[in-house]
């Protein structure tokens, strides 16, 4: 019997869980997705990278959001109970409160486990992803990515400029500076232009212009009365090198084994590790274990709820104080984290915190239930 009640309270918890934390993940995510279609509209990419790179950033999301939301969560879950009288059949069928709070722990450590794995795998995994996408996604969208009266560089290897840019797209006094390679670099000046799109390729159409070839400082200078200048295959300056927080964790790891003590230079598959870089290595780390550790601590004050049931004559009150002491507890433990990875004692003490907190939250809570008990 214990069991089944149990399993309804798991499955309520759960379904509420996933409903809650895909709605606020979706508002999070359209609102995200605003500020990001600027950032790729200027790059010139289309919307297709523009929304399979904002997809991407989904798991980033819900792995921020899933404390506040298993707050609530076991918050709302639990005042439903009280209120409907449902915990009533947890006491009467001789489940203790002390017991009671134990499958909550339990089910706490699920919750763990299940951010753990975003914030170690899956989040680093879709964020290197989305950059890597960008980076070798070819830029499709130029007539965006070129602004009147402005040099424009976000292009790899080329620099645009035109003076002017009319409704219908075409472009008055176009300056163009292509680096072929380390010896090689094309100067085109032309009067008119306009971007086409032939056989699926962006092709800038110049008129009355000239050319000036840069070969190994030689120049040569052709005048042209109409030419085609290839746009496509142009890719925008993403950063190759991916950022701490879209390394995996065995990377960042290995940076972290191979620094401490030391003072040189690691270099792995992915990631150039420098001495000057072991601070963020080492808070990237502690971000990705730290806030999971507090999921057991919000568990257990969402779960004090049940020291007092709806008869206690300052429940509201109760009921809101404990709210508050949630939201802050979160709050603390993002704030907490910029501060924690200074030097390796302040590591360790930021990672033994959560679980002195946890016990003594666990034992007031015990001796509240035992006095309650006494009298």
């Amino acid at each position: 019997m214990k069991k089944i009640i149990f399993k309804k309270l798991f499955k309520d918890i759960l379904i509420f869980f996933f409903f809650a934390c895909f709605a606020i993940s979706l508002i999070v995510w359209v609102i995200q997705a605003v500020n990001f279609l600027d950032f790729v509209s200027e790059d010139g990419h289309s919307f297709k990278v523009y929304f399979l790179y904002t997809f991407l950033n989904f798991p980033k999301i819900i792995s921020k959001i899933l404390p506040f939301i298993f707050f609530i969560t076991l918050f709302y879950i639990l005042i439903i109970y009280e209120e409907k009288n449902e915990l009533l059949i947890f006491w009467t069928n001789g489940i203790s409160k002390k017991e009671f709070l134990q499958n909550i722990n339990k089910l706490s450590l699920l919750f763990v486990i299940f951010q753990l794995f975003l914030t170690t795998y899956i989040v680093p995994l879709t964020q290197d992803n989305a950059r890597s996408y960008i980076r070798n996604s070819n830029i499709d969208f130029f007539p965006s990515l070129i602004k009147e009266q402005r040099f424009i560089d976000t292009v790899s290897d080329l620099t645009i400029y035109v003076g002017e840019k009319n409704e219908d797209g075409n472009f008055k006094n176009i300056f163009l500076k292509d680096k072929v390679d380390e010896n090689k670099s094309q100067v085109i000046y032309a009067k008119e232009g306009k971007i086409l799109n032939i056989n699926n390729q962006n092709l800038l159409k110049l008129i009355d212009g000239k050319i000036i070839n840069l070969i190994n400082n030689e120049t040569t200078i052709f005048d042209f009365s109409e030419t085609n200048f290839n746009l496509s295959g142009y890719s925008t300056k993403t950063t190759t090198t991916p950022k701490v927080q879209e390394l995996n964790t065995t990377s960042l790891l290995n940076c972290a084994f191979n620094f401490y003590g030391k003072n040189k230079i690691f270099k792995n598959d992915d990631y150039e590790c420098f001495p000057d870089f072991y601070k963020h290595i080492q808070q990237e780390l502690l971000k990705r274990i730290y806030l999971p550790i507090y999921l057991p601590i919000i568990a257990l004050i969402a779960a004090s709820l049940i020291i007092h049931n709806k008869d206690y004559i300052n429940y509201m009150s109760f009921r809101f104080k404990l709210f508050i002491v949630g939201v802050l507890t979160i709050v603390i433990s993002e704030i907490s984290i910029r501060y924690a990875a200074l030097n390796i004692k302040s590591t360790l003490a930021f990672l033994i915190i959560p679980v002195l907190i946890y016990l003594i939250g666990y034992i007031f809570f015990t001796n509240k239930l035992k006095y309650k008990t006494n009298n």
